[in-house]
């Protein structure tokens, strides 16, 4: 993604230029890479769930309308009042789903916008790529996993820019998270090595989905420590300095230091806390800049990289106690164990007395 041009974001886009674009998708099966795979047992629950909610919901609806309206509005008007309301909400629900699904003209303009500019980079477009196999700490953690409006080269170098969601169900509930993040493919593999940036933190830490154990911090010099905290596999500490060299040191805190970032196998991932708005050519500067910068330097810095612990160096690999940091609990997930395990306690003490 070297071709710095930004034109397609910016440019006059017509109605009938979405419209054809549009066309063209449905034709040669291209919007299957912008929309998620709708089954048949889905389509059948919505259709049964509006029914069930225009018949059952209309009846009690129409009875409760009718003893609010009584001699006020004919019973007759109300009895068919209510089921057309109901009706129409269901349309409404209906349409509303179909265009989600589908797209909107602003949809469509977006993808309009983002596939020319992928394609004038050398790269592909995809408005949805389901579970995305990164080994990055993001990838692997919730359900309903995906990437979406991917800008990717895989002529060459391989290199993404894209955003991404994941579910957590947490009992009834459930949060759906949102990233933004780049891959960048290195020459070698590296031990496991994760920035967690501190401008992103939130009130109880880290912002990142996983925890790692405090063995695993390593303090660099100057005042690095302020604006990252850099963790590695334990006995890893002397390869680590062996990447993070001063002067990548520097580019990290000028470049991306609102950025969290990985290193594991062979790739670096950027992680942003909030997806990317790919519109904005001054998004694409900021990372054109950090891919030119920070991912040259890191390549340059690990081209020739060799875990001592491998007997063959010439084999691209790291040892099995570098490949992966242990994982620690987060400070939430403590606190509601001790809560858990003192109310247990206490119910205990209650019945022995």
């Amino acid at each position: 993604m070297t071709l710095v041009n930004y034109s397609a974001l910016t440019r006059p886009v017509s109605t009938d230029e979405v419209n054809r674009f549009r066309q063209w998708a449905r034709s040669t099966g291209w919007i299957d890479t912008v929309r998620s795979r709708v089954s048949t047992g889905q389509i059948v629950f919505l259709i049964l769930f509006e029914l069930f909610f225009v018949v059952v919901f209309g009846s009690v609806f129409t009875s409760i309308a009718t003893g609010l309206t009584e001699g006020v509005v004919p019973a007759a008007v109300v009895s068919v009042a209510v089921p057309v309301v109901l009706l129409a909400l269901a349309v409404g629900l209906a349409v509303t789903v179909w265009r989600s699904w589908n797209g909107t003209p602003k949809t469509w303009e977006k993808h309009l916008r983002l596939q020319e500019f992928a394609a004038a980079r050398g790269a592909t477009y995809a408005g949805l790529l389901p579970a995305p196999a990164y080994p990055g700490m993001i990838f692997d953690v919730g359900t309903s996993c995906a990437a979406f409006d991917s800008v990717r080269v895989n002529a060459g170098r391989p290199l993404e820019v894209a955003n991404y969601r994941y579910t957590i169900q947490q009992g009834k509930s459930s949060t759906t998270y949102r990233w933004g993040y780049v891959a960048l493919k290195l020459d070698r593999r590296l031990p496991h090595m994760v920035l967690d940036a501190a401008s992103n933190n939130l009130m109880f830490g880290s912002n990142l989905p996983r925890r790692f154990d405090k063995d695993s911090v390593l303090s660099l010099e100057g005042d690095f420590d302020r604006y990252f905290t850099l963790y590695v596999p334990p006995e890893y500490e002397r390869d680590a300095l062996y990447v993070f060299t001063p002067d990548l040191m520097a580019l990290l805190i000028d470049e991306s230091s609102a950025f969290d970032v990985e290193i594991v196998d062979d790739w670096l991932f950027l992680y942003s806390t909030k997806p990317f708005d790919l519109l904005l050519p001054a998004v694409w500067q900021r990372l054109d800049r950090i891919v030119q910068t920070v991912g040259d330097k890191a390549l340059s810095q690990t081209d020739r990289y060799a875990d001592d612990r491998v007997s063959d160096k010439t084999l691209n690999v790291v040892g099995p106690e570098g490949r992966r940091m242990k994982r620690s609990l987060k400070p939430v997930a403590i606190f509601t164990s001790v809560v858990t395990l003192a109310f247990i306690v206490f119910n205990f003490w209650q019945v022995a007395r």
